[in-house]
């Protein structure tokens, strides 16, 4: 298939899914549904509820809360316990009376999987030894998730739906520190139940769950620090719950803050601030014996615990045969984190983060929040129905909305000022590789197509922070900002796609002003590549310097992987110094590529794919001093950590940015589809069992990927140390290019073999790993929506375009958010636009391949109003 594809290819291509996947379910009025995962296919499932900037909790796929990530830290795996109940964590349980006067007590939660049973002296798992549902599914389409419970001694089934608001283009309200878990009780008989949910939660204020102390005899973990916690029963206008605060944890800690558990002021509730005294299981029995006999709970006097337990329970009548819902509210406020660079120089270590700048305690956010939420909770819907109902694949629809997740995590934060910064991943406890690091959030298509305000934020980091008056720019900024650039080094990848990345988020934005302040940077990091010793010192249009890049070591001599990046940065500036009146220097960029591309062409592409000239320097006196610090290989003579002539996963990321940036291509388009051919021929694994691998394994089995490099010929005695990895964020860059130039089949097949890996089975499917856990790389995901629809935008030129195929297309462009539809018309096309959020300006519209339509003055196209253009060829 050349160039184009047609729907049924589309849909055929992924008809065989995992029965984890199950098939796509349309939306409706009710919440929309992606992914269905079976009982087979829940124990990985952890969805992050929570803002962007904010941390999360996770939902679990029995319908469990874990993964409680809210206090400043990663905390993979933790569940915040009481102080002398050990195994009792957060749980919601439900009580049911029938009119004929029966009764049933159970956890809100699908069966225990039995590995949580292992263990010399019982069960280690949280919340065990309760009754729970027989029957348990998992449906989502991020940030929507549903866990489905059924059981036949039970009169009502239960839907769990969880969320918290996702608004592309509003990073406040996608921002908030909530998440809103909802019990929808369905009576199946012909005779109301009297049912009541009941919500429990330590207050663990003090205790992120980063450290953890062994207790009793058994093999379970309980997490220290908190301190004379206080749990106190408001009601205001808008809600009723339990506010936690602490009396004794430090004011300056991380971990020190406001939580609240909540419901709406309008129910009929009781509740406990603290559970009773803890002596051989009697606190649990209390509890348990106390909510069993009529669904309803009295107060226990403070028992002395540091994280004592509180409970509230919600009553509600569920007529027959009909529904009836209760929403609990689980907010926080954990204001202080500490830079992910402390040192001893007077400055400050401690910063603030920025959603705790919008309230002043957890029951504000509440407060605030609930008369918000239905709101909010439509303009969610209304963003992933248009999603979801795209005429995407499934899996490409699930790769790009799923890694979105990370946004959420721990990965991710804002301060005080409003900027955003991310770590590469995390590791269970913390954050894994700091600094906004340019090399790996150059793959990030999400964050700019989904929050344009938050990409030009790192912008504006990387340039007017952490590039220097000479133009290095270092890869990794150290906080708070007066320490910008004290890590020192530059990535040759990693300054060149920001570069790429200043042009693509001008033109998504049309921020002049911010290209206006930002320029005399962005010029100087070009320049940068051409001082003496540097990346293309002798100014040839070809890297072949002392290249630091994303597999953390330095190629020496000219490779396809950086100087691809190095012909899109130089196209990419001289359309910003064109635009900005520097001519002359975008002459120099101009002619500095065209020699680039033919060199390439001529010398590194082998017939198959593009090729590495090793090229040692002749000392290290032939190195600029910036470029010194680090050098992995000691022997430059012969440095080990190369390429080589190896068929590499990642030689085209620079055309792949290209493409998203509408730069056009930097080398021959045919040796491009060749090179694509070539990596699915020498580097696809149809089964990962056979192969031997150095390093990390991310495939296991019979998994299908992509390694990340493979020698068809000779091998360096010691290559690149990745080199037998394959690692989603870079499968995605292949295969999202695969789409680019048509080879559709093989661009999918790719993106479905990284998804059947996150099955929710095998691993988590809002959790794809690279160096530490929801890794940004991975958000390249949201580029195979931007190829298979063909979308363009420029503020700037105030133009728009998509593919010519006809169907039903999502759109983006970080500010504004719209559906587009395409319709043949004999030799015309119809294309049917709509704005759902905010307000363009256009003065074309063009169909990729096809034609374009012009207009004398601009066409504003306002939210809610659809506009039809006719296309001739």
């Amino acid at each position: 298939m050349k160039n184009k594809f047609s729907l049924w290819f589309l849909s055929s291509v992924v008809v065989a899914v995992t029965q984890a996947q199950g098939v796509q379910e349309k939306s409706t009025n009710d919440w929309p549904v992606l992914t269905t995962y079976d009982a087979h296919h829940l124990a990985k499932i952890a969805m992050p509820i929570g803002g962007v900037g904010t941390g999360t909790v996770a939902l679990g796929g029995r319908g469990d809360l874990r993964d409680w990530e809210m206090m400043n830290t990663a905390a993979k795996g933790y569940i915040p316990t009481s102080e002398k109940l050990r195994y009792i964590g957060p749980f919601f349980a439900l009580y049911t009376q029938t009119a004929d006067g029966k009764k049933d007590t159970r956890v809100l939660e699908g069966p225990l999987d039995y590995s949580l049973y292992e263990g010399a002296f019982g069960s280690p798992a949280v919340n065990h030894g309760f009754p729970r549902f027989e029957s348990c599914t998992f449906k989502a389409a991020y940030p929507f998730g549903q866990v489905l419970l059924s059981d036949k001694k039970v009169p009502l089934d239960v839907r769990i739906k969880a969320f918290n608001p996702l608004i592309p283009g509003d990073a406040n309200a996608s921002g908030i520190p909530i998440a809103a878990i909802t019990y929808e009780l369905t009576n199946t008989t012909d005779k109301a139940v009297f049912a009541s949910v009941c919500a429990n939660m330590p207050n663990f204020i003090g205790e992120d769950g980063s450290v953890r102390e062994p207790i009793g005899r058994g093999n379970a973990l309980i997490p220290v620090g908190a301190k004379e916690n206080k749990n106190v029963f408001r009601k205001d206008k808008n809600a009723q719950g339990i506010y936690m605060s602490s009396e004794g944890v430090e004011k300056d800690s991380e971990a020190w803050g406001t939580m609240a558990l909540s419901t709406s002021s309008s129910e009929k509730v009781t509740y406990r601030t603290s559970w009773g005294k803890e002596v051989w299981g009697n606190s649990r029995l209390d509890f348990w014996d106390d909510y069993s006999i009529d669904g309803r709970i009295d107060n226990r006097e403070h028992n002395g615990e540091d994280r004592p337990m509180a409970s509230m329970a919600v009553e509600v009548s569920v007529p027959a045969n009909t529904s009836r819902e209760v929403t609990f509210y689980l907010t926080w406020h954990f204001p202080n984190r500490e830079t992910w660079t402390p040192a001893e120089d007077g400055l400050d270590n401690m910063l603030t983060n920025y959603y705790t700048t919008q309230y002043k305690d957890a029951w504000e956010v509440v407060e605030k929040t609930i008369p918000q939420l239905p709101n909010l909770e439509k303009k969610t819907k209304e963003f992933v129905n248009a999603f979801v109902n795209s005429d995407l694949p499934k899996v490409v629809k699930e790769a790009a909305l799923y890694n979105t997740s990370t946004l959420r995590t721990q990965t991710c934060f804002r301060t005080a000022d409003g900027h955003f910064y991310g770590w590469e991943g995390t590791s269970n406890t913390k954050g894994v590789c700091h600094g906004n690091c340019t090399h790996v959030w150059n793959y990030d298509q999400a964050t700019p197509f989904l929050f344009g305000e938050l990409a030009r934020s790192m912008r504006e980091i990387e340039f007017a922070h952490a590039t220097d008056d000479k133009g290095m720019m270092s890869f990794r900024v150290n906080l708070p900002l007066e320490r910008a650039n004290e890590f020192g080094r530059p990535a040759a990848d990693g300054q060149l796609g920001a570069i790429m990345k200043m042009y693509r988020d001008w033109q998504l934005s049309g921020d002049d002003a911010l290209l206006k302040k930002l320029w005399p940077k962005v010029k100087k990091a070009m320049e940068f590549c051409w001082i003496e010793g540097g990346w293309d010192s002798n100014k040839d249009g070809v890297m072949d310097g002392c290249q630091h890049n994303t597999m953390d070591v330095q190629y020496f001599g000219p490779n396809p992987q950086m100087g691809i990046w190095y012909l899109g940065a130089l196209k990419a500036a001289s359309k910003m110094a064109d635009f900005s009146g520097d001519k002359k220097f975008a002459k120099t960029c101009n002619i500095l590529f065209k020699k680039g591309s033919k060199w390439m062409d001529e010398n590194l592409f082998n017939g198959e794919y593009y090729v590495h000239h090793i090229e040692p320097p002749k000392s290290r006196d032939d190195i600029a001093a910036p470029l010194l610090k680090g050098l992995e290989s000691k022997d430059l003579e012969n440095p080990a950590y190369q390429l080589g002539k190896g068929c590499l996963v990642d030689q085209l990321v620079g055309q792949f940015m290209a493409h998203i940036c509408d730069l056009g291509y930097l080398t021959n388009e045919e040796n491009i589809k060749t090179t694509l051919n070539s990596i699915m021929k020498y580097n696809y694994r149809d089964d990962s069992s056979s192969g031997f691998n150095n390093m990390r394994s991310f495939v296991l089995g019979d998994e299908k990927s992509l390694v990340m490099a493979s020698y068809p010929g000779e091998r360096p005695l010691y290559p690149f140390p990745y080199f037998t990895e394959a690692m989603t964020g870079f499968e995605y860059t292949a295969a999202i290019g695969m789409l680019y130039e048509g080879q559709t089949e093989n661009g999918l097949t790719n993106i479905k073999n990284i998804r059947d890996r996150y099955d929710g089975l095998k691993r988590n499917p809002f959790n794809e790993a690279e160096c530490g856990n929801n890794y940004a790389r991975a958000m390249a995901s949201w580029g195979a929506v931007i190829a298979l629809s063909g979308f363009h935008y420029s503020a700037v030129e105030k133009s728009i375009q998509f593919t010519a195929t006809p169907g039903n297309y999502f759109w983006s462009n970080g500010n504004q958010y719209g559906t587009v539809e395409i319709k043949n018309n004999g030799s015309k096309k119809i294309v049917l636009l709509k704005v759902l959020k905010g307000e363009i300006s256009l003065k074309s519209v063009k169909l990729k391949g096809f034609g374009s339509t012009s207009f004398k003055n601009e066409k504003v196209l306002k939210e809610g109003v659809s506009q039809e253009f006719i296309i001739q060829k």
